[in-house]
């Protein structure tokens, strides 16, 4: 069992976050978590890469002296795992939002898909999603989004070093992708779809690898929150 003093010197967190929290919910969950059981008036605790909401898998959560180190993290490669479903798009290139187009997929086969994965391997632009955080004269992007007014995106460099599709079920497509950091799964399930000829939105996504953590070895909050000394859940 970790000590005060543990957390306050430093631990690195495998966290698995659940759906529908975001990155900062969780961080604030064990921060509050971590404060309680060892009454704790204040201590730091980041975590290193965004999850989205709609998004599950690996957070790693720094504590302490630790989250000097985030950035050592946040600049690792990561693996990914999710579902793409052709034929079809969204504002938010993910379930955030409706589906606002749909498209033909009657010329998509198994071979065209399959072919179509290495064109994004190795390093590609991409640009962000318009629901995205990314900032642009001190807002947020999903800002101007959520308000209708149109906004310029500059494409950045990412690198793609595996990207394969692991199962074809009609218009769902599994796959995993393994990135640098800066990389929008949203955008290549977009990006995706262009290149076959149609649409593509992405439906789910779990991250299951952040340099050499995995996903198998994190816990979620609540388990987490039970290995701390003195706390009722």
């Amino acid at each position: 069992m970790k000590s005060e003093e543990d957390f306050k010197n430093g631990q690195v967190l495998l966290i698995d976050k659940p759906l529908t929290w975001t990155s900062f919910q969780a961080v604030n969950k064990l921060r509050w978590a971590i404060r309680q059981a060892y009454s704790i008036k204040k201590i730091k605790v980041g975590h290193a890469g965004t999850l989205d909401p709609l998004a599950t898998g690996l957070l790693i959560i720094c504590t302490g002296k630790m989250t000097k180190e985030i950035h050592i993290y946040q600049g690792q490669e990561k693996e990914y795992t999710g579902t793409f479903v052709l034929g079809s798009t969204t504002p938010s290139f993910d379930l955030e939002t409706e589906i606002d187009k749909t498209f033909e997929t009657n010329h998509i086969t198994p071979e065209l898909i399959n072919k179509t994965t290495t064109q994004f391997i190795g390093k590609i632009e991409q640009y962000p999603p318009v629901f995205s955080a990314i900032k642009k004269d001190g807002k947020r992007l999903y800002e101007f989004a959520r308000a209708g007014e149109a906004v310029e995106i500059k494409p950045r460099q990412v690198e793609i070093t595996e990207f394969e599709i692991t199962a074809i079920n009609n218009l769902e497509l599994k796959f995993r992708v393994v990135c640098s950091k800066g990389t929008y799964i949203r955008s290549l399930a977009n990006d995706f779809g262009k290149a076959l000829n149609s649409g593509a939105h992405l439906s789910g996504l779990r991250r299951t690898k952040i340099g050499d953590f995995k996903v198998d070895n994190a816990l979620s909050p609540e388990a987490f929150i039970e290995t701390l000394p003195k706390f009722e859940v």
